[in-house]
């Protein structure tokens, strides 16, 4: 395994075993980080992003969730068979997250200022007096006074707590930074601001990133590479320049058709018919082919596997595979 390469995830699968069935959340999901690098999860509600990332922090909820096989590799290290105790050392230390909604990622009965030092204590020996200092001085680096940092949440607006967020997943100095649409809850001016403070935090703590979003000018803004998913893998990867110019999967170029563009004169847009699986009840074969426009026969039978068209640029689909197309 390359030294440059963080995280390797390789055949994730995670379902949630419920009294209704089994909900297949992630299926045989394959995915790379190199270290320093951004990389974009993209994909509809219900395409299995956030649960990506919590298996990669071991936070699915357990029951009814389960990590059912593959392996999470970080720094060369198997997470998925590490202990509890483990992982409480690795989370907000060597990997951290931020949530989407910024007021309940927050304890609303503590200041931020002790949050944020709670989380240094955690993983660092330093006295309470040396952990507030930190605190403060994270807070200055997303650009919120230190003055108050014995502040409570509610006294924050929206994009001030997203800011506070921040600088609790970075006062470990991680390696691995996750952002599940970090912006969502946020308004449009605000949400500039907010992804241009962590591209900054990123380059100075040269920290790697996986930015879950759906939104794909946020890819084009931030990331360097990215994974498209559907029905709980990736169908397409590759470097955001390769993808933007050559997408090559059916749900991939239909994503890009849904997209306004001001330089064509095209009245209507083209949306992807259906909707996407449920989970639970996945079609056979390859779970796009019910809305894909270039189905072929073989494929409601045969589940297609990732294959290499050139230049790291990663397809899941029969139509590159070869499988079974004559």
């Amino acid at each position: 395994m390359s030294n440059e390469k963080l995280l390797d995830i390789k055949d994730l699968t995670i379902h949630y075993i419920t009294d209704d069935g089994v909900v297949h959340a992630v299926n045989h999901l394959n995915l790379s980080l190199d270290r320093g690098e951004t990389v974009g999860l993209v994909g509809e509600t219900g395409a299995g992003k956030t649960t990506t990332a919590l298996g990669i922090l071991r936070l699915v909820p357990d029951p009814p969730g389960k990590i059912i096989g593959g392996e999470i590799f970080l720094n060369g290290e198997d997470i998925v068979a590490k202990t509890e105790a483990e992982m409480r050392k690795i989370r907000g230390n060597k990997v951290s997250m931020i949530f989407q909604d910024p007021m309940t990622s927050l304890n609303p009965v503590m200041p931020i200022g002790e949050q944020i030092a709670e989380v240094i204590l955690l993983h660092e020996k330093m006295s309470a007096a040396e952990a507030m200092k930190r605190a403060e001085d994270m807070l200055q680096k997303v650009g919120i006074g230190p003055e108050r940092s014995k502040e409570y949440p509610h006294q924050f607006s929206g994009g001030m707590r997203q800011r506070v967020v921040i600088a609790i997943a970075l006062a470990c100095n991680p390696e691995l930074l996750i952002a599940d649409e970090p912006t969502t809850a946020l308004d449009v001016t605000i949400q500039a601001q907010v992804l241009e403070l962590m591209r900054g935090l990123k380059t100075e703590f040269n920290t790697s990133m996986i930015m879950i979003t759906h939104d794909l000018g946020i890819v084009a803004d931030i990331c360097d590479k990215v994974a498209i998913m559907y029905a709980g893998s990736v169908v397409e990867f590759s470097d955001k320049y390769t993808l933007f110019k050559d997408p090559k999967h059916p749900y991939t170029i239909g994503l890009f058709g849904s997209i306004p563009d001001i330089t064509n004169d095209d009245d209507v847009l083209k949306p992807i018919k259906g909707l996407m699986p449920d989970p639970s009840n996945l079609p056979s074969g390859c779970p796009f082919h019910p809305r894909c426009d270039k189905a072929l026969p073989q494929c409601s039978e045969t589940m297609p596997q990732l294959v290499d068209v050139g230049d790291n640029h990663f397809v899941k689909c029969l139509l590159y595979s070869g499988q079974g197309v004559e």
